[in-house]
């Protein structure tokens, strides 16, 4: 059975601007108290493989919990216990399953522009996947990930469906749309989460404040 799992910024021990349950060591957090952190979640979800993530394409085989985060912006397993993790704070947290295969993915504009969703759903296939599944966490909407001109025309001009406006009338991409779409006509089932983070105050959102936490997607066979 998968079970998965979206965090937000509620119930753990670290202090403002990252209050209170930041899991990513690299925003200049105090290092201990993310790992409390990550403790008190690894509490409900078993331990937890992380990423080094890089707006890559990479996509890592893990077949254990490493004390080494791999340079990915994707993991994949067929282990059961091992949960992988993805850290967020706009981009889109993706998991992904099958009977006996799941991933984490992190996709933002360079992750949805350089197709590593499908790199993972070619990994989880190469490894037997069949019927796979993907729920999309709560991420940055279209209403309010304003962008410029070029970047509009360089992601919309691929991705119709990312064309978007936001609520004061500038242009605007919706990446969670985009990459809905993209993945079922993949033939993958599609959940996804209604929650902006940017909107959200319970979610750790760094469009809205800059210096801030990051919450993580878990999924684990």
């Amino acid at each position: 059975m998968v079970a998965t799992l979206f965090t937000n910024r509620i119930g753990g021990v670290s202090h403002s601007p990252y209050a209170t349950n930041n899991l990513a060591f690299h925003v200049g957090d105090n290092a201990e108290l993310v790992a409390e952190n990550r403790r008190l979640n690894e509490a409900i979800v078993g331990r937890t493989q992380f990423m080094n993530q890089t707006h890559s394409d990479v996509i890592a085989l893990v077949d254990g919990i490493s004390p080494q985060d791999p340079n990915a912006d994707g993991l994949v397993t067929t282990e059961p216990g091992v949960a992988l993790g993805v850290l967020v704070a706009d981009c889109i947290p993706l998991l992904l399953w099958s009977r006996d295969v799941v991933a984490a993915v992190h996709v933002g504009r360079k992750g949805l522009l350089n197709s590593v969703a499908l790199n993972a759903v070619t990994v989880m296939a190469s490894l037997g996947a069949e019927k796979i599944e993907a729920v999309l966490g709560p991420s940055i909407c279209g209403k309010c990930y304003e962008v410029g001109e070029d970047v509009y025309e360089q992601v919309s001009e691929r991705y119709p469906f990312a064309r978007a406006i936001t609520s004061k009338g500038t242009l605007s991409l919706d990446l969670p749309a985009a990459l809905s779409h993209e993945l079922a006509e993949h033939g993958v089932k599609i959940t996804r989460s209604s929650i902006c983070t940017v909107e959200n105050p319970n979610f750790f959102s760094y469009r809205r404040d800059g210096v801030t936490g990051r919450q993580s997607g878990v999924i684990c066979l």
